[in-house]
């Protein structure tokens, strides 16, 4: 791509060109490409011994009280304490008159009614009103030091150039977008100019298959898809308007597919070549409260994508209010969330909670390895990134390699750091905070989901000198009442307890429902345990109140009568210095029940004996939980297959395991198919050793 020194993004943006193509679909808009330009390196500053401020300043009418105090007011007078937070935090076009009507039984949830909002006013406005030049995003491109800063002056043109794009072709309040692109500020401005004329987005990671790409669009009945020519990811180019071409022929909702060039390849367009010439002013549509602002597609238990709602007011918010105390953003912090936007975590902690709150967020292009294992610490040091968000299982793959790789960064900047994702195993944790962290920044292991909105149970925020308990999420955050039920539905009093762990009361920022089948909703989240939302997730609340997350409940096993999840199992595995990652599934047993069967991952290392290994391995369970804990199976395989948020897809290994592999389901959310093909002929090829051997 070439480099321009003098043009800036609205420059480039504007002379935008419109592509009109008649097909099965009515038009294709060209977006411009955004160039890069060269920018000033923010100065990186010691940060001293980095200690965090735990007290809440959450707003005026409750300011000097305690993190506890203010929990307590948030449990036990929920309407006071989110009213007069969002009368002060949101910026209104019309007050609410009602806090909460609410019916968790029913999955009845509505915040603020009555009040009218803009979510890109409380995102671009008004701080375009108070810092115009303040650097809302920091795009770091796949390629190192190649990065692009976006100011908020900019971000709000070029998302106000995109809505009136939008309107102009008959996208109206209500109306359903797809946004099928890699993470770019282009990818933003379209996330909010959605929101600014009051459209739905639905995000689809730039990677799904155009198969999953079309079930998406339509269960949503998408009227416009966004996307890019191409995207750029660990030095490969990944074709994305081809996908978008393939999956909209069986769309026919699809009026519009609009189009940005991320590349200067060519793309196949139509003839027709009209100059956009847009308005840089767009005025924001006033939307309920309780208006949807956009769905996101998660994979159900049954492989069947559902697509989670979330409306204005209360999402918004929340995930402001969670970003800037969970991980103690203050004003001028460079906040590093290295998640995709096509992802829970890139709504809430890459675009609408750091802009709501003003903050300049970081948008991550490229791969923890590429061009080397080092990439996440050199952006670290170049940017003077000063919160790092992201999963366990990037850093269990950087582990693997030689600390010189962190070493040899300055990561001074470094104030707080933060896992997403799944619970963090004791080595990842460990690693993460020592040799990342120098042992200085508080480690805060978090637990949320899509349906949550936010982070909702997490070691910050906390009173001031709480301790933080490795590899533990601990605290509920406000408003948030954990409960943990028993296998009869009954609540669980005390600690040293384990059961399934529910919600007992609403909170702002928690899904409203699925699109277009609430009664799905209210039985997968509301029935299971009455008057409660149910995770799904199974959780240990220890002899201090500290919460733990087990695992999902459906990976746990039912060992000859005993209970057991199958995250003890793999963080007992994980403690094996040869071993950076492992996943463990139930299998049917003909005495026991179910026996545990251990996929494991071994470190790269040509000295290793795996079934030296293997013996040592099943020593350590026996010795840390208990003999009858022992995985009855161990399977040797390179990597293990998980979905593009990095998450480990049990369902897949069960499959294998109880050779079932002509039926694997739904494989759409696989970051790398053929890591399935891995370890299917591992598994074979295994079995025919051990038959080998035995005969």
């Amino acid at each position: 791509m070439a480099s321009h020194t003098t043009r800036s993004l609205i420059d480039v943006i504007s002379k935008t060109n419109v592509f009109f193509k008649y097909g099965s679909y009515k038009k294709i808009i060209l977006l411009n490409s955004i160039k890069h330009v060269h920018c000033h390196r923010r100065t990186v500053s010691s940060i001293g011994d980095r200690k965090t401020n735990l007290t809440p300043n959450l707003c005026a009418h409750l300011a000097g009280r305690s993190y506890k105090e203010l929990y307590q007011m948030s449990v036990k007078d929920p309407d006071t304490f989110w009213g007069l937070i969002a009368k002060e935090r949101l910026t209104w076009s019309k007050p609410f008159d009602q806090v909460s009507d609410c019916d968790i039984t029913s999955g009845k949830i509505s915040w603020f009614l009555g009040g009218q909002l803009n979510v890109s006013v409380n995102c671009l406005d008004v701080h375009v009103a108070k810092h115009p030049d303040r650097v809302a995003l920091i795009w770091e491109r796949d390629e190192p030091a190649t990065e692009i800063k976006v100011t908020y002056r900019e971000l709000l043109e070029i998302t106000c150039r995109l809505a009136n794009t939008l309107k102009r072709h008959g996208i109206n309040k209500g109306d359903r977008v797809a946004i099928y692109m890699s993470v770019s500020p282009i990818a933003v401005a379209a996330m909010l100019a959605c929101a600014r004329i009051g459209a739905v987005h639905t995000v689809v990671f730039a990677g799904f298959s155009s198969e999953a790409l079309a079930g998406r669009i339509l269960d949503a009945q998408c009227k416009a898809v966004i996307t890019c020519n191409q995207g750029v990811r660990g030095g490969r180019l990944i074709d994305l308007k081809p996908t978008v071409d393939t999956a909209v022929k069986n769309c026919p909702s699809v009026q519009h597919v609009f189009v940005a060039q991320r590349t200067t390849n060519p793309t196949p367009m139509g003839k027709v070549d009209i100059l956009l010439e847009e308005s840089a002013e767009c005025p924001p549509e006033p939307m309920e409260s309780e208006d949807m602002l956009f769905m996101l597609y998660t994979s159900g238990s049954t492989g069947q994508p559902k697509g989670i709602v979330h409306t204005q007011a209360g999402y918004l918010l929340y995930s402001a209010l969670t970003h800037q105390y969970v991980f103690d953003y203050q004003p001028g912090d460079v906040f590093g969330c290295v998640a995709d936007i096509g992802w829970v975590t890139g709504h809430s902690y890459v675009v609408y909670g750091p802009l709501c709150n003003g903050a300049t967020t970081v948008l991550f292009e490229s791969t923890p390895v590429y061009p080397d294992p080092g990439r996440y610490w050199e952006t670290v040091q170049r940017l003077g990134i000063n919160q790092f968000y992201g999963a366990p299982t990037a850093i269990r793959l950087l582990l693997k390699y030689d600390k010189s790789w962190v070493k040899k960064y300055d990561r001074s900047s470094l104030k707080t750091l933060g896992s997403v994702g799944e619970p963090i195993n004791h080595e990842a944790w460990e690693w993460f905070y020592n040799v990342v962290g120098d042992g200085q920044c508080p480690l805060v292991d978090t637990w949320w989901q899509t349906e949550t909105g936010g982070v909702c149970i997490a070691p910050r925020p906390a009173e001031e000198g709480a301790e933080i308990v490795p590899a533990m999420a601990m605290r509920p955050f406000f408003g948030i009442k954990p409960v943990l039920m028993e296998e009869k539905g009954m609540p669980l009093s005390g600690n040293d307890v384990s059961g399934a762990l529910c919600i007992a009361q609403p909170w702002p920022g928690m899904a409203r429902t699925i699109f277009g089948d609430h009664k799905r909703f209210v039985d997968a989240y509301f029935k299971p345990y009455p008057g409660h939302y149910f995770t799904g997730d199974g959780a240990y609340r220890s002899k201090e109140g500290y919460y733990q997350i087990t695992g999902r409940m459906d990976d746990v096993i039912n060992i000859s009568g005993h209970r057991l999840g199958t995250a003890e199992i793999e963080d007992a595995l994980d403690e094996h210095p040869a071993v950076p990652e492992t996943a463990v599934i139930g299998v049917s047993h003909d005495v026991k029940g179910e026996v545990p069967f251990a996929f494991v991952v071994l470190k790269e290392d040509p000295s290793l004996n795996q079934a030296s290994v293997v013996k040592e391995l099943r020593d350590m369970v026996a010795t840390k939980i208990a003999k009858y804990a022992v995985p009855d199976h161990f399977l040797i395989v390179k990597r293990l297959p998980k979905t593009r948020s990095g998450k480990i897809m049990r369902r897949i290994l069960r499959k294998v395991a109880m050779e079932q592999t002509e039926d694997l389901g739904d494989v759409s959310t696989l970051d790398d198919p053929s890591v399935v093909t891995e370890v299917i002929e591992a598994y074979y090829f295994t079995k025919r050793f051990s038959a080998k051997t035995s005969s």
